[in-house]
């Protein structure tokens, strides 16, 4: 038995179209999953590298988009992947921003979850792989909500490990570091930042997509079966700095 093969499971990715939920898509693909890819985006682009893919609309601005997707079709590996960000200081945050984040990131994570086990709890088999953040562990700057959403995260896949452990779901997250995507292209641009960054992370370099998606791989697959509650940081070793 290979047991970091996932022939045979459907995986279901939302925020799939791009950066890591893409790469963790055609990780998946190549592990042998059919691979449900899920967002208010097209995944076309993601779609064209897959072996066995496919395509759903979930706009998580509706924390309960996910509430029917389990109940029509059979899901194996579940990686909560989508999310936003809001940007300014504490003191002008508004509510909108605050509410917009928190539904995205933390409440549709849970309502998307609980449908998830609510189909596999009567087969006692299911993966879930949260997508946290070094905002899991620390607060960041100018990001409340942001930083609130990933706390509750590691949280929640905590809490969700206790209830269903024991019932055959392994529920994990994974927090990753400074990644080289879109999002962090203003970031590297910047000389001085950039610096100040690299600096601080032993491993010398950014973290790729990639390497949250072969992460992603190992916490899916039967080598993970004995691992639950974890938030895996993939981080280069910043928070060991």
């Amino acid at each position: 038995m290979n047991r970091f093969s996932l022939e045979g499971q459907t995986a279901l990715v939302t925020g799939a179209n791009t950066g890591i939920g893409q790469a963790i898509a055609i990780a998946l693909d190549q592990a042998g999953a059919s691979v449900v890819c899920g967002g208010r985006s097209s995944c076309a682009e993601t779609l064209s590298q897959l072996e066995n893919g496919r395509e759903i609309p979930l706009d998580f601005s509706d924390p309960l988009a996910a509430r029917d997707v389990f109940a029509t079709e059979r899901v194996d590996i579940l990686i909560n992947n989508a999310g936003i960000i809001r940007r300014a200081d504490s003191v002008d945050f508004t509510e909108t921003d605050w509410d917009e984040v928190i539904d995205v990131n933390l409440k549709a994570v849970f309502f998307t979850c609980q449908a998830f086990a609510r189909a596999a709890l009567p087969r006692r088999y299911g993966k879930i792989v949260n997508i946290a953040s070094l905002l899991s562990f620390q607060g960041g700057i100018r990001v409340p909500s942001y930083t609130a959403s990933k706390h509750g995260v590691a949280g929640l896949t905590k809490v969700l490990a206790n209830e269903w452990a024991a019932k055959g779901i392994n529920v994990n997250a994974i927090a990753p570091g400074y990644i080289e995507t879109n999002n962090t292209q203003a970031l590297r641009a910047d000389k001085d930042r950039n610096h100040a960054i690299l600096d601080r992370i032993p491993a010398g370099r950014w973290g790729t997509a990639d390497d949250i998606a072969g992460t992603a791989v190992f916490l899916s697959s039967h080598a993970a079966d004995y691992i639950h509650g974890t938030i895996l940081n993939v981080d280069g070793g910043w928070l060991a700095r």
